[in-house]
């Protein structure tokens, strides 16, 4: 298949529609028909308000399908990827009990089972064969729930497809569970370019045994289907022949898979009809309607999720990775597409795309609208709404209409996009949203705007950011404002000052006149970049928000008069803060080592066992290493530490030079001949006891 642009709108209308599906689901997941039907009614639209709830939340389904198949680009974009590969996947993304799964414990959850097994050294797939964990625990559903992005970057190739999800599966799964994950991927594989449904089913079923339970079940679905058009006298009969109380453990993948098949053939090809059989159906909903709203949006693209209600405005592109890469946690649908897309092509030997010279925020696919939405409003503001829009773009085909009214002096008019954790998710949740901020001070920030040539007046715009400040409250810090005339385009520069160590949770536009104007403002891109100049540690005025821009993968990490106090009972810990786009830089430290094996900083930090590391060692070395599946020790000197005593460590990276200091000393001076790291976050290390850190900072490499 040509990966033209129908492809990646294909890809951007399956990732919405496995988001819309997780988002409708989640409120009421595991509930059954009965009280579905008691409590909401059918399921046509969001009921999260109904019981509570936000709407846009973290969720296993999100988080996994679009971090484990990273280990196709962590491994060279290599087709033939193992299972140990992508079990190394899991290692480096995942921090036990805080990330992505549901972490229910050995035997309960398959995931943590699984996740269990391979930190003792049990690799894939036997870390998740039934010979190991058993029938029960093989077969739920996880197999299944992360398996749409392998899918989607064998457009057109349902053989390779179900590979991959044999592959990518057998890390936690066997058995059934591996069959049902198969049967979709291959599905969603020939969506691209298969628009009958019965074929598609005829595709998937090929690649499983006959004598399986879920090719079984498929087969009976589509004879009710044949003779019996009520979709609830169907959901009956799957339930009496298929149903929980036939399968043992929290979440078996044989009921869930009947539903989505079942909701596939009952839902006349209608996204949204689809998605409210397997909604009201009950059971896993989140899960089922996430794959159910994958499979369809591929298959018919944005005009089928467009056909009904406005499921795409609320969900505003919005969705949240927490991983171990936390600069990669705030994100959303269009960045999401382009990271698939990308290995698709890298599969195939094509070169990657970047819309508008690869700028984080380009709105070129039509309705994205990447988190941008109006301020909140409040009684002195101007109003201003957002859509995207066809033209008013030098480098593409679409742009952000910012449409304003009433704004004067005092009422501006202002849209923002997330760029860490927003206030309204900073409370607990059953997923918890871990993450760094992906704009950091020192970073420079670019935009090109135009106006209408039909607005009233000129108008002020400026760049700005919300930051969190010291009482965890979040304030507005305004960037140079330029004159805009209507009809004129223009780039807007804003270099962010320094924000004291606090996080930027937003960044946005503004608008203000010195008169009341109407009118509108396209915003054809925004993104940043280069290496922050920021310095961190623990802030005078009190607040805890700063506490959670630091990705904790330590056992304990405490922040006291110290101020951070790192924690290992068992292996290495890290403190991690940043985005995978630094590349060249120092990152600087004040280290303690209390009573540990080792502790010190790290450079170009892509999670829990990818980086380059500076290390102070028990046994009086200095140590620095890579850490890439498995230490290399990339040189080692003598160096006669204490514990109880403060140490300045340095380390920088540039290219494949590699440099460390301790105090004014430069220990190491070394050229990383093998797989070179390239970029990454900043982290603190502690292995195996107790450390402290007093400040760490970051900032570009001085020759």
């Amino acid at each position: 298949m040509k990966l033209d642009r129908r492809y990646t709108e294909q890809i951007y209308a399956g990732v919405l529609g496995k988001i819309i599906g997780v988002y409708l689901g989640r409120p009421f997941e595991g509930w059954t028909y009965q009280r579905i039907m008691d409590e909401l009614g059918e399921i046509s639209y969001y009921v999260h308000e109904k019981l509570g709830l936000p709407l846009v939340v973290t969720d296993d389904d999100i988080s996994g399908t679009f971090t484990f198949v990273r280990a196709l680009a962590d491994y060279g974009y290599d087709r033939n990827i193992t299972p140990e590969q992508i079990g190394q996947t899991w290692l480096n993304y995942l921090i036990e009990n805080r990330t992505i799964l549901w972490w229910g414990g050995m035997g309960n959850s398959t995931e943590h089972t699984a996740y269990l097994r391979l930190k003792n050294g049990v690799t894939a797939p036997q870390s998740g064969s039934m010979e190991l964990n058993g029938k029960v625990v093989a077969e739920q559903i996880g197999a299944q729930i992360f398996i749409d992005s392998w899918a989607m970057v064998c457009p057109g190739d349902p053989r390779l497809a179900a590979d991959f999800a044999r592959r990518a599966g057998s890390v936690s799964h066997d058995g059934e569970a591996i069959y049902g994950a198969q049967v979709l991927a291959a599905m969603e594989a020939q969506a691209f370019i298969e628009p009958d449904l019965d074929s598609l089913i005829d595709t998937g079923i090929s690649f499983i045994p006959e004598d399986s339970v879920i090719y079984r079940m498929i087969g009976d679905i589509r004879e009710w289907h044949a003779q019996e058009r009520d979709w609830r006298k169907a959901r009956e009969l799957l339930e009496a022949n298929y149903g929980y109380d036939k399968y043992g453990g929290n979440c078996h993948m044989i009921p869930n898979h009947g539903l989505i098949i079942l909701s596939l053939l009952y839902g006349d090809d209608d996204f949204q009809k689809s998605l409210m059989i397997v909604n009201t159906a009950g059971w896993d909903t989140d899960c089922n309607a996430a794959n159910v709203g994958c499979l369809l949006g591929i298959k018919n693209g944005l005009e089928g999720i467009n056909a009904g209600p406005d499921f795409r405005g609320p969900v505003a592109d919005r969705l949240y990775l927490p991983t171990a890469d936390g600069g990669r946690s705030i994100s959303d649908a269009v960045i999401e597409t382009y990271h698939i897309v990308n290995l698709a092509r890298a599969l195939v030997g094509e070169e990657p795309l970047a819309p508008k010279g690869g700028a984080r925020f380009h709105f070129d696919f039509p309705g994205a609208v990447q988190g941008f939405q109006p301020e909140a409003s409040i009684e002195s503001q101007g109003t201003v709404t957002v859509e995207n829009v066809a033209g008013h773009s030098s480098l593409g085909e679409r742009s952000l209409a910012l449409r304003y009214s009433y704004v004067a002096i005092g009422r501006p008019a202002r849209v923002a996009t997330g760029t860490f954790i927003p206030s309204d998710a900073l409370g607990p949740s059953h997923y918890s949203l871990i993450a760094s901020p992906t704009l950091y001070p020192g970073q420079l920030v670019r935009a090109r705007v135009s106006t209408d040539s039909e607005n009233n007046r000129v108008v002020d715009c400026s760049l700005y950011v919300r930051v969190y400040d010291g009482c965890d409250q979040l304030q507005i810090v305004k960037g140079p404002g330029i004159g805009l005339e209507p009809g004129v385009e223009h780039d807007l520069a804003w270099k962010v000052p320094d924000m004291g160590g606090q996080p930027i949770a937003e960044i946005g536009i503004e608008i203000s006149s010195d008169r009341r104007a109407d009118g509108t403002v396209y915003l054809d891109y925004l993104t940043w970049d280069g290496v922050p100049t920021v310095t961190w540690t623990q802030p005078p005025n009190g607040g805890t928000v700063w506490q959670r821009a630091w990705v904790d993968g330590l056992d304990q990490l405490l922040f006291t008069h110290e101020p951070y106090r790192l924690i290992q009972n068992t292996g290495t810990g890290l403190m991690m803060q940043g985005t995978r786009e630094w590349t060249d830089y120092t990152v600087t430290a004040d280290i303690t080592p209390h009573m540990c094996e080792s502790t010190g900083i790290a450079a170009r930090v892509q999670g829990m066992r990818r980086y380059y590391a500076l290390l102070l060692c028990n046994g009086g070395s200095v140590k620095l290493v890579k850490e890439l599946d498995g230490t290399q020790l990339l040189h080692e000197v003598a160096f006669d530490w204490e514990f109880g005593q403060t140490y300045t460590l340095k380390l920088q990276v540039e290219g494949n030079r590699i440099r460390g200091w301790v105090g004014a000393e430069c220990l190491f001076d070394v050229t990383d001949s093998g797989q070179m790291l390239t970029s990454g976050a900043v982290a603190v290390v502690c292995q195996e006891g107790r450390a402290a850190c007093g400040t760490v900072a970051v900032a570009p490499v001085v020759s």
